[in-house]
Order: structure tokens, then sequence, then C-alpha cells
């Protein structure tokens, strides 16, 4: 892994689960932790929903934009991870690859989304925890 780890996030539309996902690792993590998101097949904008669930925990990404994933950003990633979606993403040896099982928020009120955003945020912790050297 490099000094400052890279974690690529997910999903199909890029627009509502990797989102959130990068959301809290950037606000957890600063400048400790390069983080990207991605789709392989990306929305023309973020679920507003996701946006609104993140807006409740301070968090802004409604400037954030869906971005089609590229090989270059595997390759730039330590950490690849999926979000349930059936994404298939180029393996490279040497990186760490997980795939999160999480419901798609995708036109699911606000209620709904909010528990998904909580396992992102529980899950976003761990990862960093797992990421950070102890001491």
């Amino acid at each position: 892994m490099t000094e400052t780890p890279a974690v690529l996030f997910v999903c199909v539309h890029n627009a509502g689960r990797s989102q959130m996902a990068a959301g809290f690792l950037s606000e957890l993590a600063g400048d400790r932790v390069r983080v990207f998101s991605a789709g392989s097949e990306p929305a023309d904008r973020l679920n507003p929903v996701a946006v609104e669930a993140m807006a409740e925990r301070g968090i802004d990404i409604a400037g954030n934009a869906p971005q089609i994933l590229t090989t270059d950003a595997v390759k730039e990633s330590d950490v690849v991870i999926t979000m349930g979606c059936g994404d298939t993403c180029p393996i490279f040896p040497g990186k760490r690859y997980e795939d999160w099982d999480l419901t798609d928020p995708a036109g699911l009120p606000l209620e709904e989304v909010r528990p998904i955003r909580d396992e992102i945020e529980r899950r976003v912790r761990a990862l960093l925890a797992e990421l950070e050297p102890a001491g």
C-alpha cells in the first residue's frame, strides 16, 4: 500500500452508495486517504435523496458528479470497494478488493435511505481504522 492509501468506491451509477461512501471517507480521513468514486454506467446527476441524507450528517456531496470507472482509477487505488451491484472491475495484483452488499437507494424515500447511509458510515469507519496504522 502507498504511503497515502487510495480508496476507490464503485457502483453502477455512481450516484448514491459510492458517493456517500466517498463523502464519509473524505470527511473522516481528510488528506490521510485519497478518495475516488466511479461507476460503470454513471448517471446524469447524484441521487437527490442520497445528497439529503448526507446533508443530515453535515456532509455536502451536492457538488459531486458521477464519474466513469476507468482502468487508471483502479490502477491508482490500493483498495477497490464495489457496492453490491455486480460491477466487474479490472483486477490488478496487489490491490485489495471488497464487495459491500448494500441496498441501492435509487427511488427510495429518505426514511429508507437513512439506514443505508448509516451502514455505509459504519463500514467506512471500520475501513479507515484498518488503513490507519495504530499508534
